[in-house]
């Protein structure tokens, strides 16, 4: 009977091109789940571009079966999309997720003035039904409390999603992975297993967030002066293992960074961050401490040329500035892609003349993604019949894959998949389905949308060979061009005269050779050909290729 009915379609609109902007629709007949809504920083290929996100025209297409949000956990790659999605839906959908990343998405949809759609609160052992699809929900350790998976339930069979997750043992808020749940849906039978790949080319244990605490205690206890600690305003476990090495050294906390403040507020009012009032102080009250009884928590791990940590450092600062005798603790790992950022910060710092931890240097970070031993394990837990590893760069998905091969997994049976291509599961039965409209929506400014692979290319060009603008003055009555002058910006050579009169020479030779009609219609002709033999000479002159912005007036 099932395969007479709609199948479970599997839709990755985001998350398989790289770490962020995860994004999944589960589509069941009438019925349509979406599981989290995130977004990506921009690399370099993509200049003045602020955000990058998933492109969810499919779910705007298909509202009207979208039955609800589920967000797994609280990170920006898993809930950065949301403010843009829900201004582009017409209906509220509900939103479900546990009580932290609720109040960290409350607190996201408040900066753009969303009114708060309905918020449904989830935990461990949770079972909510949207239509024919039913999901349980069961608790998983990362690098932020209130990490969920989830195991989805419908007519044509069963799929379980890991979420972003690491078998950690000793979690600093005590919350185990529920290994129980994991093993009881395994029971029941688990057709497909989604599962994070961030670390699958690592080899052995990710080490436990518990580990980083005394290292991060004994840098804290050895510093002489000030100590500024950079790391994700969302790590929640390491915020608490800051604050509480604080206070073992007898120092007082500031908060600066504007997602710091916001986050650990919210923390704190849910329960999530337990720091007494009178150990936290406010950034304008520092002047009245000593320099070794204080601790400043910052944004800036990722080397963000706004954030706290970077403005410090540049001495741009409005309340507190970094000086000789300082230390400072980069205790995150950078973002594929923000490897030199990162790099600028830490030199930076070291000319000013602090004792910089990272690391290389100690203990002071370990990653939130389970190394290859966990992702084997829990392969192992699920017996999945079939596989598609998920959250990753193509290289992690592929070695991801090779894990499932070694655990038994049928060639067949494992699917990589990039955004947009789908599932579709009959009776329990998985084929690779009909891909659906996927790519990248860009934020530039205020504009939201596709932003054109030209204009990108446009302004790598202008940044790395500058422009040149050359205005040629047309006589219409004489069929010819009077004059041209040049202008430049961002190039590698000078414009005098005698580079202005070749240039000019180079333009008029071709025009004279050429039969152009002289005419206001005949100008785009015109444009082409100043454009063109402008290129070839600065070509031939410099070797350098700078934008050429040809200007045709017409006396």
């Amino acid at each position: 009977m099932a395969k007479q009915n709609p199948p479970l379609r599997i839709i990755p609109l985001g998350g398989l091109d790289g770490i962020g902007k995860n994004m999944t629709a589960f589509e069941c007949g009438p019925d349509m789940v979406l599981v989290d809504a995130g977004l990506m920083f921009p690399d370099d290929s993509q200049p003045g571009v602020d955000l990058v996100l998933p492109d969810y025209t499919y779910v705007l297409e298909n509202e009207d079966k979208l039955r609800g949000i589920v967000v797994t956990h609280g990170h920006e790659d898993h809930t950065g999309a949301l403010p843009y999605l829900l201004q582009d839906l017409n209906n509220k959908v509900p939103i479900f997720s546990s009580k932290l990343t609720l109040g960290f998405i409350e607190g996201k949809l408040s900066e753009f003035r969303i009114k708060a759609p309905k918020f449904r609160e989830v935990k461990d052992g949770s079972h909510i039904s949207l239509g024919q699809i039913t999901i349980d929900f069961f608790s998983m350790t990362h690098s932020i409390p209130g990490a969920l998976g989830v195991y989805i339930k419908t007519p044509q069979g069963t799929v379980m999603h890991t979420g972003d997750f690491k078998l950690d043992q000793t979690p600093i808020d005590g919350v185990r992975p529920n290994y129980a749940a994991i093993n009881r849906f395994a029971k029941q039978g688990i057709d497909l297993l989604l599962s994070d790949s961030t670390n699958a080319t690592v080899p052995g244990f990710t080490k436990s967030e518990a580990e980083v605490g005394p290292s991060l205690y004994s840098a804290i206890k050895n510093a002489n002066g000030r100590v500024f600690v950079a790391s994700f305003s969302s790590h929640i476990h390491r915020l608490q293992q800051i604050c509480d090495a604080a206070k073992r050294c007898g120092r007082k906390v500031v908060v600066t960074g504007r997602s710091m403040l916001t986050n650990t507020r919210v923390a704190r009012e849910l329960g999530y961050l337990n720091i007494d009032e009178q150990d936290l102080i406010d950034a304008y009250e520092i002047n009245n401490l000593p320099e070794d009884k204080l601790v400043v928590m910052c944004t800036g791990s990722q080397g963000e040329p706004l954030s706290a940590l970077s403005r410090m450092a540049n001495g741009e600062h409005k309340t507190l500035s970094i000086h000789a005798g300082d230390t400072v603790i980069i205790s995150a790992t950078p973002v594929p892609g923000n490897e030199k950022a990162v790099q600028q910060v830490v030199n930076s710092l070291a000319k000013i003349g602090c004792d910089v931890f990272d690391k290389s240097r100690t203990l002071v970070h370990v990653s939130g993604h389970g190394s290859q031993e966990e992702l084997k394990l829990m392969l192992a837990m699920t017996k999945p019949t079939y596989f598609m590893p998920v959250h990753g760069e193509a290289v992690h998905l592929r070695a991801h894959a090779a894990l499932g091969r070694k655990m038994g997994i049928p060639d067949d049976h494992i699917f990589i998949l990039d955004n947009g291509d789908t599932l579709e599961m009959r009776g329990g039965v998985v084929k690779v389905g009909q891909a659906v409209e996927s790519g990248v929506v860009y934020v530039d400014g205020l504009r939201i949308g596709d932003t054109d692979p030209i204009v990108l290319r446009d302004r790598q060009k202008l940044a790395n060979d500058g422009m040149v603008t050359a205005v040629a003055i047309v006589s219409l009555k004489r069929k010819k061009i009077d004059a041209v002058e040049f202008s430049s910006r961002g190039v590698s050579f000078t414009i005098d005269d005698a580079f202005a009169h070749d240039a000019e020479e180079a333009i008029i030779k071709v025009i004279e050779k050429g039969k152009f009609n002289f005419t206001a219609s005949g100008t785009d002709a015109l444009r082409k050909a100043v454009r063109d033999s402008v290129s070839n000479f600065i070509w031939n002159r410099t070797k350098t290729r700078p934008m050429i912005i040809p200007v045709v007036m017409e006396v």
